[in-house]
């Protein structure tokens, strides 16, 4: 016996339709999940939806339930949240999370759904692959007490990256984005805010010597700016994905002098630290905890119904649609 339902598709760089999937009833050790909301991850997923993959990061790039392949035909996404209806009676009617396309309803192992707390509320319980990659990226640049930190771009990672750090004692934390209306969010994580005109000037007036920046936003204005606010020997930690982007920085000047560094931080691999005290599965858990914390919900920006994506992601890309994290409901 088989389940319809109805999923995402990229069919051609900038055109998706939705489609329909049958589903096979759960074996054991399966659960089949219907959707309740998901989560449009606008960095990565725009990529994807323009076509901006790298041909050999295909491979590296593939989410856990995609199907087809770069650069289309592709059902892609990773961001859901559900309710599981058939599978073991201890998860039947939980709510649950998956790293699963934006899609109605899906039959996936047992292994791939972490429970939601029942005082985590659904929309926000979306963040939770996002707030996984912040955990990482804390972990791979934990700052130390009396830290002053930047993270450049509030978008949903920046964002989250900002409300973890701002929970370290004595460590300050500065949200920095082009766009002046991020003040409020910034003001909802508990952090600073400052446009970049405000941050430059170093010493002669400006914001800088951050021992360590945590770089977003996808351009090379932001990861030169996040190497000019370092302090020597600072560390700018870089969560972007350029995609077949190039960028071109400034390195003649006193980037070796002052010993400045940049170093990646990628979801794919558990940070070094913790590899040998945490499975994958076991830091997404402890993000979803993380997701008790009401803060979170001022990244939820806007909405659309299911039937409406295909008209979402290209205002998503173009701008036309402002958003941190846009959310679909189903």
């Amino acid at each position: 016996m088989s389940t319809d339902a109805r999923a995402f598709w990229v069919v051609e760089p900038g055109r998706g339709e939705i489609r329909g999937a049958a589903l096979p009833a759960p074996g054991a050790g399966e659960v089949r999940v219907r959707a309740l909301h998901s989560g449009i991850s606008r960095g990565t997923e725009t990529l994807v939806f323009r076509g901006a993959v790298p041909a050999d990061q295909y491979a590296a790039m593939q989410a856990p339930h995609q199907e087809g392949d770069f650069p289309a035909p592709v059902k892609y996404g990773y961001l859901s949240v559900g309710v599981v209806e058939e599978g073991p009676p201890a998860l039947v009617g939980r709510t649950v999370f998956c790293l699963h396309p934006h899609q109605t309803g899906y039959v996936v192992p047992v292994e791939a759904v972490t429970v939601v707390p029942d005082e985590v509320p659904v929309r926000r319980a979306v963040l939770a692959g996002t707030v996984e990659t912040a955990v990482n990226a804390v972990w791979d640049a934990p700052p130390l007490i009396g830290d002053r930190v930047a993270v450049v771009g509030a978008g949903m990672v920046g964002c989250c990256v900002a409300r973890l750090l701002s929970r370290v004692p004595g460590v300050a934390v500065t949200l920095v984005d082009v766009d002046p209306t991020r003040v409020e969010v910034a003001g909802r994580l508990g952090v600073g805010f400052a446009l970049p005109e405000e941050l430059q000037g170093g010493s002669a007036g400006g914001l800088g010597g951050h021992d360590l920046v945590v770089h977003t936003s996808a351009t090379g204005d932001g990861l030169q700016l996040s190497l000019d606010l370092l302090a020597d020997e600072g560390t700018v930690l870089e969560l972007s994905w350029y995609g077949d982007s190039r960028v071109e920085l400034a390195l003649g000047g006193s980037f070796h002098s002052r010993r400045l560094g940049i170093r990646a931080s990628q979801v794919g691999s558990v940070a070094a630290v913790r590899r040998s005290r945490y499975t994958h599965a076991q830091r997404l858990a402890l993000a979803v905890d993380l997701l008790r914390d009401p803060a979170f919900d001022s990244l939820l920006t806007g909405e659309s119904a299911f039937e409406e994506l295909p008209a979402v992601l290209p205002q998503l890309v173009a701008g036309t649609l402002p958003a941190i994290c846009h959310t679909i409901a189903y």
